[in-house]
């Protein structure tokens, strides 16, 4: 029974900031924690993940603008630095237990002028 709720997202000109987070409860062990986006009509694509033994990675398309965190135990952050139009997106909080993947609902992201 793992929850996850995102929020934070909103509309930012290019070149803004926005910070996503993710409350995760309901879990016993949690592995990787990660973010996705989806936009209509594409593949839903990994944007960033925190691996084992705290290591993260990222998309190249967001490498050196966007930062994944997990500072508390609960929480899964995703700060986004010098937005591009084609970040405009749903973004997915993604946490993985024993094998299992649990999604949250998403939250908008619009990157536009």
């Amino acid at each position: 029974q793992v929850q996850l709720v995102e929020s934070g997202g909103g509309d930012v000109q290019p070149g803004g900031s926005l910070r996503l987070s993710c409350v995760v409860s309901g879990y016993y062990a949690i592995g990787s924690r990660a973010w996705y986006r989806q936009v209509p009509g594409k593949q839903r694509e990994l944007v960033a993940v925190v691996r084992g033994r705290g290591y993260t990675d990222y998309a190249d398309s967001v490498r050196g603008r966007f930062t994944i965190s997990t500072d508390n135990a609960n929480m899964v952050y995703l700060q986004m630095n010098n937005l591009e139009p084609e970040d405009t997106a749903v973004y997915y909080c993604n946490v993985n237990q024993l094998g299992k993947d649990y999604w949250g609902r998403g939250t908008r992201v619009a990157v536009s002028s």
